[in-house]
């Protein structure tokens, strides 16, 4: 085999484990942060990028995401990985309303999905709502676009607007992430840390422990 091919063979094996998982995500996994923690909710879901590893290993895994297209797509990745995921583990609607009991869920993933919240109200109650179905120990994961990095470009660090990117998104900056995670009698289990796309606009990795830690 060729050193292309080789190579080839290595990325192939690795989207057929991982998927297109979120690189910040993966890193969790690498660190050990999903050891023991079964029940994994993904928020925001999408099409399910970031579920292929979790229900090829057996999590119970729950998925929410306002777009009835997306939810079925996450039925049928499960089915072909022969890990169905049972209707009552499947929601379609606002984050702001979860149909799960409080504290049913380990880890909560939430990648690139609060920075569509319409405004502060609907940020905060995304959060909330997340935050309530999450166990003590829990893990509670996040990518979002945020003005760190980008304040001298911006009319405002925190409010829905226009990045240099073209593209609208609700954002907050740090203070707001620390003070939410404070709110929540959380901890941080990493600093934050941003990714600045050539000043175009910045995204956020804001990891948070609940209750006690592992």
């Amino acid at each position: 085999m060729t050193i292309e091919g080789d190579a080839h063979a290595v990325s192939a094996a690795l989207l057929a484990e991982f998927g297109e998982i979120d690189i910040y995500l993966f890193d969790q996994l690498l660190r050990g942060r999903f050891n023991g923690r079964r029940r994994v909710l993904d928020a925001g879901c999408g099409a399910g990028r970031n579920l292929r590893f979790f229900l090829r290993q057996g999590f119970d895994v729950r998925a929410a995401d306002i777009d009835a297209a997306a939810v079925d797509s996450v039925r049928r990745l499960a089915a072909s990985l022969h890990a169905a995921i049972p209707e009552d583990r499947l929601h379609c609607g606002s984050l702001e309303s979860l149909p799960w009991e409080d504290g049913s869920t380990d880890a909560v993933v939430c990648s690139a999905v609060l920075h569509f919240a319409a405004n502060e109200r609907a940020f905060n109650a995304m959060f909330s709502e997340m935050w309530r179905v999450l166990a003590p120990g829990g893990i509670f994961f996040a990518r979002l676009a945020t003005s760190i990095g980008l304040e001298q470009q911006l009319p405002s660090t925190t409010g829905r607007m226009r990045l240099p990117d073209g593209s609208e998104r609700f954002i907050v900056d740090e203070r707001t992430l620390l003070d939410l995670t404070s709110g929540a009698s959380g901890r941080l289990a990493d600093p934050l840390k941003t990714t600045n796309v050539q000043n175009q606009r910045c995204m956020t990795t804001w990891v948070v422990l609940k209750g006690t830690t592992r």
